[in-house]
């Protein structure tokens, strides 16, 4: 999450008259992430969530969301629906952008999980997937393995080795490897495709809930396992790796949905995949994010240090 888009206090409490939610009390720009803005809303009747949908989120991609979260909340699954005004709509304008209010969920997200809370969300993450398994709409990965390319040259080979010397040619060779093993043959479905701890909140060890889902997509079902992987089981740098996270990400999810042998197989090179997706688009927000955004830049020699840990380490994943 973070903050584009300014919005005056004056033009949020117009825009909740919309709704049934009482008047606003405060509003608070959050300036964590890099996607869209976002505002923690408190009113007379309780919490909201305002997202204002920035460069990456197509409008036309908003609906996908929508049904995706009303598909999992429906089930049961710890997620935040899109909030309808008093006409069903889900879908506004404000300052611009296209807009929602959201359902606020109580919880943080960890910045240093333990095993006993990897478990947890490999368990939630697993039952999401189980319940997605009849979910029948579909998005292109706008961040997929065919896109991955792409990136890198947007990025463009000098500005990646002003990042750390030698790492375009470490992506090229990297990105060469991705395409000849890259597997087509595995389950696929809706996905999160973005699960990093801050995407999750958490109360002690109990998951409150899954957020986040602008990078949802279909895509392959183990490749959401792989990127969750590397976003949970190493130090925020990169440069430690957690094995008993790993163990407890992984054991949690099969409790609720298990691998089958070709996906476990697939992993190594699944989390391969995922580390160079966030090398790439952190390297590519690191060169383009304004200067005056109230937002983050995130390091990307972070998934530099995991790539090379999978690369060296295959085994992680079956010893």
């Amino acid at each position: 999450m973070a903050v584009y888009t300014k919005v005056s206090a004056e033009e949020i409490g117009q825009f909740l008259t919309r709704f049934d939610v009482g008047t606003l009390v405060s509003a608070k720009g959050i300036a964590e992430g890099v996607e869209n803005s976002n505002y923690l809303l408190e009113t007379t009747l309780g919490k909201y969530i305002l997202t204002l949908y920035e460069k990456r989120v197509d409008p036309a991609d908003l609906p996908f969301f929508i049904a995706l979260l009303d598909h999992l909340s429906e089930r049961g699954c710890l997620v935040p629906p899109m909030i309808a005004d008093r006409d069903g709509q889900k879908i506004h304008s404000l300052c611009g952008r296209s807009a929602c209010l959201i359902t606020f969920l109580p919880g943080v997200s960890v910045s240093s999980p333990t095993a006993a809370q990897a478990q947890a969300t490999g368990q939630a993450l697993g039952t999401m997937h189980d319940a997605l398994t009849n979910f029948d709409q579909e998005r292109q990965n706008s961040m997929d393995h065919d896109g991955w390319r792409t990136l890198a040259e947007q990025c463009g080979p000098e500005q990646l080795d002003r990042i750390a010397p030698g790492l375009a040619k470490s992506v090229a060779q990297e990105l060469d490897q991705l395409d000849e093993h890259w597997p087509h043959d595995l389950a696929r479905s809706a996905i999160h495709a973005d699960l990093f701890p801050d995407n999750v909140l958490m109360l002690d060890d109990r998951v409150t809930g899954l957020i986040d889902f602008y990078f949802s997509c279909t895509d392959i079902r183990a490749y959401d396992l792989a990127v969750t992987h590397a976003a949970w089981c190493f130090s925020e740098d990169g440069t430690e790796f957690y094995d008993d996270i790993s163990h407890a990400l992984i054991a949690g999810y099969e409790s609720t949905f298990p691998l089958s042998d070709a996906e476990r197989d697939a992993l190594p090179l699944l989390a391969r995949g995922a580390a160079l997706r966030f090398l790439l688009t952190r390297a590519y927000d690191w060169i383009n994010t304004p200067a005056d955004a109230m937002v983050t830049r995130k390091d990307p020699q972070a998934f530099l240090h995991r790539l090379r840990h999978y690369q060296t380490h295959p085994d992680i994943f079956t010893s």
